[in-house]
């Protein structure tokens, strides 16, 4: 069984504390929109996170209603689900696995099930936080964006909250592998090196995606919620393609489809077994002719002026960025991914 220790243990806590304290800024972003008299930015912010919770905590109840009854935590069903109506379902078991992790580390809790236990608990929290993360941080991010390069100017809450919410999304990627190579035992785990390519390479990719989009929405707002809608219809089409089978019936089946998809919309995330290098050409490929259309309308569209200079710099930077970002992912799979420091040694 994987190893659960007082590093893993310190890194399950720093992220339910990155989660509360991402949850904060987004409030406090909401809040200074309608103070400086903009409530239809505050209220689709709000609304972000709203979808973002509900859509999270549907997803843990399914989990818990199918999990086997020694998984679950010991409190009343009425009480779990009054937690998740309350969308305080997802923070609670957070809780619940720090405190099972706890004794794993601290209780002398070495009985192989223990371990065990620790490890599924780790998993369903860290792929409950990637969806949150994706539904609610990449949005809000791109509206930030937006908000930050129509207005011209960057209050301190807004920067505090892009800086936060692309660290959660990049460490929401990093942390679900981290996870998903604990929770299969035929997985080796990640070296620090590799977490720090892994992290690096989808922090790069992520960027230039959410610039394009932001500068997109600059010039046509209305053209996104076209936009969006079609791209994840055909990420939803490729992830059911894949023939996934995550859930336990088909309606939560659709369900967490329709959530990778939106991840899909940003980053690559993969569902299916097998070797991924044909699919992630095939996804890489898709998203960087979409992003450079998109680029290429706003390079159309906009009107020249001193007020945005800057942007074109900026723009111009994106290819090399996500290519460079390309480049570490590669990087990552011919010499720093697990398997292959494995061989070597």
């Amino acid at each position: 069984p994987p190893r659960f220790g007082p590093l893993q243990l310190v890194l399950a806590a720093a992220g339910t504390a990155a989660a509360t304290l991402d949850l904060c800024m987004d409030g406090w972003v909401a809040a200074e929109y309608a103070r400086r008299g903009h409530p239809g930015w505050a209220a689709l912010s709000l609304s972000l996170l709203a979808a973002a919770s509900a859509a999270a905590q549907a997803c843990s109840w399914l989990w818990l209603r199918s999990d086997p009854p020694a998984l679950r935590p010991a409190v009343p069903v009425a009480l779990l689900a009054a937690l998740h109506l309350l969308q305080l379902g997802f923070f609670f078991r957070c809780l619940h696995a720090l405190k099972v992790g706890w004794r794993v580390c601290w209780a002398k809790a070495e009985e192989e099930d223990e371990q065990r236990h620790m490890a599924f608990l780790s998993h369903d929290i860290s792929m409950l936080r990637l969806f949150e993360t994706f539904l609610e941080n990449t949005p809000q991010l791109t509206l930030l964006l937006y908000i930050i390069l129509r207005t011209n100017k960057a209050e301190l809450s807004q920067g505090l909250g892009m800086g936060t919410a692309f660290l959660c999304v990049s460490w929401s990627l990093l942390d679900y592998h981290q996870s998903l190579r604990s929770f299969l035992q035929d997985k080796y785990e990640l070296s620090l090196g590799s977490s720090v390519i892994y992290f690096l390479w989808n922090l790069f990719l992520i960027c230039p995606r959410i610039l394009v989009v932001a500068l997109f929405a600059l010039l046509w707002p209305y053209g996104v919620a076209v936009h969006f809608p079609l791209v994840w219809l055909a990420m939803f089409l490729w992830v059911s393609l894949q023939g996934t089978d995550f859930m336990e019936s088909p309606g939560p089946e659709q369900l967490y489809r329709a959530m990778v998809a939106v991840i899909l919309y940003f980053s690559w995330f993969n569902v299916a077994q097998g070797r991924t290098l044909y699919r992630s050409i095939i996804y890489h490929g898709f998203i960087l002719v979409d992003s450079t259309l998109l680029a290429l309308a706003w390079l159309w569209g906009r009107a020249p002026s001193e007020e945005h200079s800057y942007l074109l710099p900026v723009v111009s930077a994106a290819l090399p960025c996500y290519l460079l970002g390309l480049g570490l992912r590669v990087t990552y799979y011919k010499w720093l991914h697990p398997n292959v420091q494995q061989e070597g040694r």
